[in-house]
């Protein structure tokens, strides 16, 4: 009994101290050469509707990991919400992901109480896989304009921050398509 909870102290330690230490930390973009392609899903929306993330390729992509009980994400939803107002037609899309183990249940009063107004999805085990194992929030996944992860920003972030990277992505030029020419 005391080993477990003593295994379950020294988790939230570690996982309080990473979160304190990546809050100062500013957001770094890859370098194009070592952008790999973002995993493509399909995550259902709060109406049941399917969403699939290469329905926005071209545009740039904030893919936010929440969760209801997470005090950092709740932090955040008011900035994404106005980012997402002021970018929308600049090409940037916000898509907050949560993983509540209650589903809708637990996240549809949530977003009326919040009034989140970009897309709100729910995680399944298979997405959340693809996009290493989450399980720790908040977790930002910046995806450009080719679809492809350039850059991954786990626990807390200034709002600079964010506008910062989302600014930079959405004024990087389109790569070529690289393949056989036709």
């Amino acid at each position: 009994m005391r080993s477990a909870l003593f295994k379950r102290f020294t988790v939230l330690t570690a996982v309080l101290v990473f979160g304190i230490a990546n809050s100062a930390a500013a957001i770094t973009l890859k370098k194009e050469a070592d952008r790999k392609k973002a995993p493509d899903f399909e995550l259902k929306d709060s109406d049941g509707r399917v969403v699939r993330l290469s329905e926005y390729a071209g545009r740039v992509v904030l893919l936010d990991f929440w969760a209801t009980w997470c005090a950092p994400c709740k932090k955040s939803m008011p900035w994404f919400n106005d980012l997402s107002e002021k970018y929308q037609a600049a090409g940037l899309t916000v898509l907050g992901v949560s993983i509540d183990s209650d589903g809708w249940d637990a996240v549809r009063p949530f977003l009326d109480k919040m009034r989140i107004a970009y897309p709100i999805l729910l995680a399944t085990q298979r997405v959340t896989y693809l996009y290493g194992d989450v399980d720790a929030v908040p977790l930002a996944i910046f995806i450009d304009r080719n679809q492809r992860v350039a850059a991954i920003h786990p626990g807390e972030a200034s709002r600079k921050d964010f506008e910062n990277t989302i600014r930079a992505l959405l004024d990087a030029p389109v790569a070529a398509p690289v393949g056989p020419s036709r």
